[in-house]
């Protein structure tokens, strides 16, 4: 600062030279070679509308992004993570440089100020106030004196840039987002245009599914007149047996027994002594916390506890055993225990709720509070009096009026121990017995306090063994494993089922399975398992047996779909229930075609309904659920005339419109037509960029390389 401070001393000139200099590397972004370089190097992993996307810068943002997350992402989740933003960010970059958007010096700054970056507190003046002049000298700092920092900064400024580009893009684009007056009582009348109707609804499901017959080529013909219903990505379908590591009933025992044994005195011979030594087992130990540390699998935990926070499929006996008892051993969990209450406090935790009454610069009091000290007693005193009226709820009290969290909950501060709470809160609540109400005086304010409930609270020695699989269990898993995959090996793919069955194995599939998807049902990840399926040498039928999550897995690939319009047999859980809601759309409008509403009933064994305020923007009715068409059709009859057979989504209808409601006319229509344009332009942001990548030529080849 002292050398600026200097500069700006010099000639108007040499300001001016400087000025520039700054500006040059300050802003680097905007003028560095690098980021505009359409130089591409390296093999891609994608390209979108013919422009690469290199697998080496494509590596080195999936890095940045793993520093960043840590351990808590996979590897996969960042792939895919920095494979979206890489494609989001190529296809809008296409978009500003067909459209000439860029961004200056000015702009940058701009976007700085109205960001989080304006934050930073080295970019702050004295009062804590972002200051554009204060933001330049940071950075030339940095780029002299901490060129990490000023590094950092870089990879900084290329997102400030590019987020500032799509600011300026998608403004430009909600620029062009408007709402006429017209649709703006379009919109109105929609939603306040009301219409009565008489209906009657022969539904689909009145014919058969099985006295529509559907061929595959009706199939074919049914996707070929909606190919982009009906278009699929490269998928995979598998199933597998899972051969999973757990403990067997043995070893169950085992650990039982082991746990038991240690619950008695033992006799171990001592080198030392060249005699017997007595060791104290887990009832007679002195030493609970050394003895513990040496044979269970956790520690002695010395906090006292309520029943609440015992386990609880033990909750209730503890708490009924006296110091110095024992049980167990019991089964918590993947766990065997053993339970002795080495003390108890009586009355040891409090259940209690208050009102808080806080006065202006109390601690942690609400800004908002004004009251004085003075005032805040006298309220205190009288929501005292108030609390100790018979009848008088004390949660209603304390959820109307206290100035604390707990209002919300009726004042309930649940139970706490000893130590917990402020020491005038915690004398008055552990000093007086359950149901007294009093007032207290804490540095947070005055507290009308209700003492709930206590209860006991004891302290546990556990000792717990982790019921885990032997190494016998283990290598017979393995074995059984193996024996499964080299018999399915050797017979027909088809016989894998058959073959599972016999061994009481289960066999389960997984279908459409994407090519860079990582988690599989019923196995978690499984990346290996994903990428075998995909390769190019792996054929249907192939089997391969996995090391997964605790145990192995023997897959086998069942199916393979290519990417492009689906076959008839993958589109016709879609298609055939259409094509026969088709059919039996027209079987039921030339069985009635020409017949009276009354008679259209009489004859298909259905009544005639009626339906109220009806609406545009809602057109659902009540017995048939959502039926646009029909309702839309019922707004263009009028009064008293009945329309023909309609087509709906549940069935066929006809409808005899009873009234008609037209909603009243307002003065002006401008707020409607601003909601419309606000809601349109709260949709640019996703609908624009969905829409653009939706046109894009996008090639992925991330799986080459993960």
């Amino acid at each position: 600062m002292a050398i600026l401070e200097n500069i700006r001393k010099r000639t108007t000139v040499l300001i001016l030279i400087i000025g520039l200099a700054l500006f040059a590397f300050v802003i680097s972004g905007v003028f560095s070679s690098d980021n505009f370089s359409g130089t591409k190097v390296g093999s891609t992993v994608a390209e979108v509308n013919g422009e690469n996307i290199p697998i080496d810068e494509f590596r080195a943002q999936v890095e940045t992004a793993s520093r960043r997350y840590g351990p808590t992402v996979s590897s996969t989740q960042l792939v895919n993570m920095v494979y979206d933003q890489e494609v989001r960010k190529t296809i809008l970059n296409q978009q500003f440089e067909d459209l000439g958007i860029d961004v200056e010096s000015d702009q940058i700054v701009e976007f700085v100020r109205t960001s989080g970056y304006a934050q930073i507190p080295d970019f702050q003046d004295e009062n804590g106030i972002f200051n554009e002049e204060v933001f330049r000298s940071a950075i030339a700092d940095w780029k002299a004196n901490d060129p990490l920092r000023y590094d950092a900064w870089l990879q900084d400024e290329a997102s400030i840039i590019q987020a500032a580009k799509e600011r300026m893009y998608f403004n430009l684009v909600k620029g062009g987002v408007t709402a006429t007056l017209t649709e703006g009582k379009l919109d109105y009348d929609m939603s306040n245009d009301k219409v009565d109707l008489q209906y009657v609804r022969i539904p689909f499901t009145s014919i058969p599914d099985s006295t529509i017959n559907v061929s595959k080529s009706d199939i074919q013909a049914y996707i070929n007149d909606h190919k982009t219903k009906f278009q699929q990505e490269k998928a995979r379908d598998i199933r597998f047996v899972y051969f999973e590591e757990k403990p067997s009933a043995e070893d169950d025992n085992n650990v039982k027994e082991g746990i038991t044994a240690l619950l008695d005195d033992s006799v171990e011979y001592s080198e030392a002594k060249d005699a017997n030594d007595t060791i104290a087992g887990f009832r007679n130990t002195t030493a609970m916390a050394a003895f513990l540390d040496r044979y269970s699998d956790t520690k002695f935990d010395t906090i006292y506890k309520a029943k609440n926070d015992l386990p609880t499929v033990v909750a209730d006996t503890l708490m009924a055993m006296n110091v110095g008892d024992i049980y167990g051993p019991y089964k918590d969990g993947d766990f065997y225990k053993i339970s002795k209450v080495m003390d108890r406090k009586a009355n040891g935790t409090v259940k209690a709720s208050h009102i808080l009454i806080t006065w202006e610069g109390a601690e942690r009091a609400n800004p908002s509070i004004t009251r004085t000290k003075e005032e805040a007693e006298t309220e205190a005193k009288r929501l005292l009096a108030e609390a100790k009226k018979e009848g008088v709820l004390f949660s209603t009290l304390a959820r109307d009026n206290s100035d604390g969290p707990s209002a919300p909950r009726g004042g309930d501060l649940g139970y706490f121990q000893e130590g917990v709470m402020a020491d005038e809160f915690n004398d008055f609540c552990f000093g007086n017995p359950t149901g007294t109400i009093g007032l207290v005086e804490t540095q947070f304010g005055y507290h009308v306090i209700k003492v709930d409930d206590k209860q006991d609270v004891i302290q546990v020695a556990t000792l717990a063994r982790e019921i885990e699989p032997s190494e016998e269990t283990i290598n017979t898993l393995f074995t059984d494993a193996t024996k499964f995959e080299m018999a399915v090996l050797d017979e027909e793919p088809e016989n894998f089922g058959d073959i599972a069955r016999e061994s009481s194995y289960t066999v389960r599939p997984v279908n459409k399975i994407k090519e860079m998807e990582e988690n599989l049902p019923g196995l978690g990840s499984q990346r290996s398992i994903v990428q075998w399926v995909f390769n190019e040498d792996t054929s249907v039928g192939d089997i391969r047996r996995f090391n997964v999550n605790n145990g192995y897995a023997v897959v086998q690939l069942t199916k393979k779909y290519k990417k492009g319009l689906m076959a008839p047999e993958d589109a016709s859980a879609t298609a055939l229930p259409a094509i026969r809601k088709e059919r039996k759309a027209q079987q039921i409008i030339s069985a009635n075609q020409g017949k009276a509403m009354e008679a259209i009933a009489s004859d298909n064994n259905v009544s005639v309904s009626t339906a109220s305020a009806v609406t545009l923007s809602s057109p659902t009715i009540p017995g048939a659920g959502r039926e646009p068409l029909v309702v839309g059709s019922a707004f263009a009859l009028d009064v008293n005339q009945t329309s023909k057979l309609i087509e709906g989504n549940s069935g066929v209808f006809m409808i005899k419109v009873t009234n008609k409601t037209e909603a009243a006319d307002v003065e002006n229509y401008s707020t409607y037509a601003q909601n419309l344009q606000s809601s349109a332009a709260a949709r640019v942001n996703g609908s624009v960029y969905n829409a653009l990548k939706d046109k894009a030529e996008i090639e992925d080849k991330r799986a080459t390389f993960y």
